[in-house]
């Protein structure tokens, strides 16, 4: 039977073994137990007043994370810089897109007759005063000739009245010849003057008339020709005829085109009467819209309702925003937010960047190590923003995104402590 060693002889001979063990250890195993040892690179170190051996050369000061930019960007930390700006209280308001009422146009007949040219189509661009339609009008052509027949039997009443006016001075003229004359003359200037007042109102170039009687069967011919133009410049929204059609007379449509400036409209709002107290016209609006993709603009209230609507009870608010890329329709429902108040700030920073810490708001402030909590007074609120009283200067940049991880890593450090 085998006799057992005593304890302290099997601890000094376990020691012995493990020395020549550590000895005979490759160079290669010693490097990889060195490295695990050592913290990763870019990984986040707390440093504390009371830590046994600062891992960085310079002396940190408390609550500073040391962060490298591949960590910071890894960890989906957004920085930006602290500024100024205003505070403003919102009435959020349903709203529905609609086309500015001053700049829709209806393009009209204002003669009868046949649709001969239609020069638009929908979606086309129109200028103002560019030429859209083309009507064969025997309306258009009696007052051309009206005009014409009026125009001549004038220049021959003048003709004959200065002659008379000239006989009648030198005493070869009775004054009664001279009277009749003269009757005629003015009667003649007076159905001149109508017929030139007819051609006005239809929308016709008297000088052209002129032109075109001058210029024999060609002339003629465009007589019946009346050309529609645009009063306004837009696109092409609605085209209510098509070539042949008899407009201008009884139960016929009244307009060809209508056409639509879309580069600014307007976002129609019903506003309780509670909040209408609070909207003034010139006041700023903030517009998005419903589902996916949602973008925003900004507009301001252009008309507010005296009278509210009987059904609902609200009134009817209007706020213009600008269109320039045609992002919006008519028709649309939206969210519609009025500013109804406004409050400048020296130092704004986001809801989102502001972390408790110890009881005490802070945000974590960028350094050139990486970052540092700083306690803030706070003020004012609204937009999402907050107003800092004391902590902060303009210009500091600061954690706006994710800075509850920085606020866990710090807390984390604190545990450990």
């Amino acid at each position: 039977m085998t006799s057992r060693l005593p304890p302290l002889l099997l601890a000094l001979t376990a020691g012995i073994l493990a020395t020549a063990l550590a000895l005979h250890l490759s160079p290669g195993l010693h490097a990889l137990l060195d490295s695990m040892a050592r913290p990763a690179p870019g990984a986040i170190s707390v440093i504390r007043p009371d830590a046994a051996a600062a891992p960085v050369a310079p002396p940190a000061l408390e609550g500073l994370l040391i962060l490298s930019p591949e960590r910071i960007a890894l960890a989906g930390i957004e920085v930006a810089g602290v500024g100024g700006g205003s505070i403003g209280r919102r009435i959020a308001v349903p709203g529905t897109i609609a086309p500015a009422a001053d700049r829709v146009a209806r393009i009209p007949a204002r003669v009868g007759g046949i649709v001969a040219e239609l020069r638009k189509r929908l979606d086309d661009p129109v200028a103002q005063g560019e030429v859209v339609a083309v009507l064969d009008s025997r309306e258009a052509a009696d007052a051309r000739s009206a005009l014409m027949t009026a125009t001549v039997t004038f220049e021959l009443q003048r003709t004959l009245f200065e002659r008379a006016q000239v006989l009648r001075n030198s005493g070869v003229s009775a004054e009664q010849q001279y009277l009749q004359t003269r009757a005629s003359y003015e009667e003649a200037t007076v159905r001149r003057d109508l017929a030139l007042q007819n051609v006005m109102s239809l929308g016709l170039d008297a000088a052209r008339v002129t032109a075109d009687a001058r210029d024999g069967a060609r002339g003629a011919a465009r007589f019946r020709q009346y050309e529609i133009r645009s009063p306004a410049a837009g696109r092409v929204v609605e085209q209510r005829v098509s070539l042949g059609t008899s407009v201008g007379q009884l139960n016929d449509p009244t307009d060809l085109y209508v056409i639509a400036d879309l580069s600014r409209l307007w976002v129609e709002m019903a506003v309780a009467p509670g909040d209408l107290r609070l909207a003034r016209r010139g006041q700023p609006v903030r517009i998005g819209g419903v589902g996916e993709g949602v973008r925003h603009t900004e507009g301001e209230i252009v008309f507010i309702s005296p009278f509210l609507d009987p059904g609902t009870r609200t009134a009817r608010v209007i706020a213009e925003f600008p269109n320039p890329d045609d992002t919006w329709r008519p028709g649309s429902f939206v969210t519609a937010e009025i500013v109804i108040e406004g409050v400048e700030a020296a130092v704004l920073v986001p809801r989102a960047a502001l972390q408790t810490i110890g009881g005490t708001p802070a945000v974590f402030v960028r350094t050139p190590e990486g970052f540092r909590a700083q306690p803030v007074t706070l003020g004012r609120s609204g937009d999402g923003m907050v107003e800092v009283t004391k902590g902060l200067s303009p210009g500091e940049h600061i954690a706006v995104a994710n800075s509850f991880a920085l606020k866990a890593e710090l807390g984390r450090g604190q545990l450990e402590d």
